[in-house]
């Protein structure tokens, strides 16, 4: 019998180590300081969201999470949150308890930021063994520092934690497995792969498509297609029903809605509207044109541009490249700084390595090679001042017409004011918090986002939230620039202040943070810091 070996460890230069070791060590300087500062990104809510799933799981009680729940198609139809709510009928993320040892030794928001990180600083070890098989050390190694280089990696991993930041380890794990031919690695990948969430199989499906149109493994290639489809159909229209509607009541329809006629629709039916319309389909690939051609020359910048003429590239990235430009979310979808970026990566870069080795003498001219460091620098620097999920934003401002700026005294000041405030809940109280401080007490069983107040426990009862906690101040900072936030502001005033009059009392209020509780005395002092402060608001607000 044939005997399987692991492949061998292959050395790694020290530019490669310190290229990761300085990207290790930024992002996750980065990401906690963000987090302990309390200043919001794009998607504060959804490391609430994350940070509670893996809490409950912890506790046993896998996958469940009352901050879901506030996003399901039921609560939108106008029914509770309920804290056994199961995240699976969103997105069924399995592989994620891969990482549970890891959270119990680090239970926290701040843990799962530094897990991303770390998953992330892996896969480009694992990228640079990957192109090494093919290629001399000084290659290999441009390759994996313009992976540490590139916007779709550094943005989405000092965003907030996402289970999408396992898919390149995954994937270059299972390349390498396949190039060193060890099949039980392959295999294992795979399945990790599918089980990152109920999408990633499209990313599988790239790989498989690759191998069968480049008949390098038809075999291999036609299986992991067929498991790949097999497992995304089945999953979405039998499994995931069973947790909840949510797959084709409300994600299908936001993502893919244009190519149906109905208010819900089923995988099955978004692929044969997408087959059954192919003039829509070639509209929705090349518009909007500036902002799909950006986000695509950014994808290409930090390998030189060399996927843009490898087919290898195109076979392995375009089905996920397929699945981004047709989705109607524009705004998030063409974001290089959204975990969505992050599925293209793995392919053009593999396409880049399989490129390579029919190119090699390019590499041995000076000229290219300056030029491939310049796209590196420029990949840099564009990533540093769009100030990647506000990660930047102790030393960039976020807008410069009007100025919006936050010094790090004044965060550190506001962040301050939040501990104290939070020091007054109990750890097991039921909470309402808004987007950027929910995570912070995500360790918990009742927590909804602000300014949701009602509930379903365990028992089947329904209960308003103990305490509330409502973070006015940074909304505040940004409404002169930002007509979204000015909107959030107006109406989260208009909560606070009703919520004086329904049995809520306002016990402490600092810097534009107002703590409310559940049937009780309202502080005088707070009462009149909340008074003085609402005489403070631009008038601006009344035509927001």
């Amino acid at each position: 019998m044939p005997k399987f070996r692991l492949p061998k460890a292959t050395p790694v230069p020290s530019s490669v180590l310190l290229a990761a070791a300085l990207f290790w060590t930024i992002c996750v300087l980065l990401v906690l300081q963000r987090y302990y500062s309390f200043y919001p990104t794009y998607v504060s809510f959804d490391q609430g969201i994350f940070n509670q799933v893996f809490w409950n799981s912890l506790h046993g009680r896998l996958f469940e999470s009352s901050l879901s729940s506030t996003e399901s198609s039921l609560v939108m139809q106008g029914e509770l949150p309920d804290v056994a709510y199961r995240r699976l009928g969103q997105h069924f993320t399995p592989a994620l308890l891969l990482w549970l040892p890891f959270y119990a030794l680090f239970p926290s928001p701040a843990g799962l930021s530094v897990l991303q990180v770390t998953l992330v600083t892996m896969a480009g070890l694992v990228l640079y063994a990957l192109a090494r098989h093919d290629h001399p050390p000084q290659l290999a190694a441009w390759i994996a520092v313009s992976f540490y280089a590139a916007i779709a990696v550094i943005s989405p991993t000092v965003a907030n934690f996402h289970d999408i930041c396992q898919i390149p380890l995954f994937i270059f794990g299972l390349l390498l497995a396949y190039e060193k031919r060890f099949w039980p690695g392959v295999w294992l990948l795979a399945l990790l792969t599918l089980l990152v969430r109920e999408d990633s199989g499209v990313v599988l499906f790239g790989v498989g498509f690759y191998f069968l149109a480049s008949r390098r493994q038809v075999r291999l290639g036609g299986t992991l297609c067929g498991l790949s489809l097999a497992y995304m159909l089945l999953l979405t229209n039998l499994v995931m029903p069973l947790f909840s509607a949510d797959i084709s009541q409300r994600f299908m329809i936001e993502q893919f809605g244009q190519f149906v006629d109905s208010p819900e629709a089923s995988t099955l039916q978004v692929l044969w509207g997408i087959l059954s319309n192919p003039i829509r389909l070639i509209k929705e690939l090349f518009t909007p044109f500036d902002p799909t051609l950006r986000y695509l020359l950014g994808q290409w910048l930090p390998l030189a541009f060399v996927t843009v003429i490898s087919p290898s590239a195109w076979l392995l990235a375009g089905f996920p490249m397929l699945k981004i430009l047709i989705q109607q979310e524009v705004i998030t979808s063409l974001s290089l700084h959204l975990r969505y970026a992050m599925t293209l990566v793995p392919g053009l870069f593999y396409g880049a390595i399989l490129w390579w080795t029919a190119h090699p003498a390019l590499f041995q001219r000076r000229r290219f090679r300056q030029f491939w460091a310049g796209c590196i620098a420029l990949s840099l620097l564009l990533t540093v001042t769009a100030n990647p999920n506000r990660a930047l934003s102790f030393i960039i401002p976020d807008s410069i017409q009007p100025w919006v700026y936050v010094s790090p005294m004044r965060q550190a000041e506001h962040s301050q004011a939040i501990r104290s405030l939070l020091a007054q809940i109990p750890d097991q109280a039921s909470v309402t918090a808004t987007d950027h401080i929910v995570a912070h007490l995500s360790n918990r069983r009742e927590v909804l986002r602000f300014p949701m107040l009602r509930l379903r426990d365990d028992n089947a009862q329904t209960l308003r939230v103990t305490y509330a906690i409502a973070d006015l101040w940074y909304l505040q900072q940004y409404e002169p620039a930002f007509a979204d936030y000015r909107k959030s502001l107006k109406q989260t005033v208009e909560r606070v202040s009703d919520l004086l009059t329904k049995r809520y009392g306002i016990i402490d209020f600092q810097d534009g943070v107002a703590l409310l509780q559940f049937k009780a005395e309202s502080s005088p002092s707070a009462l009149a810091a909340w008074s003085s402060y609402l005489q403070q608001l631009p008038p601006s607000l009344d035509a927001a």
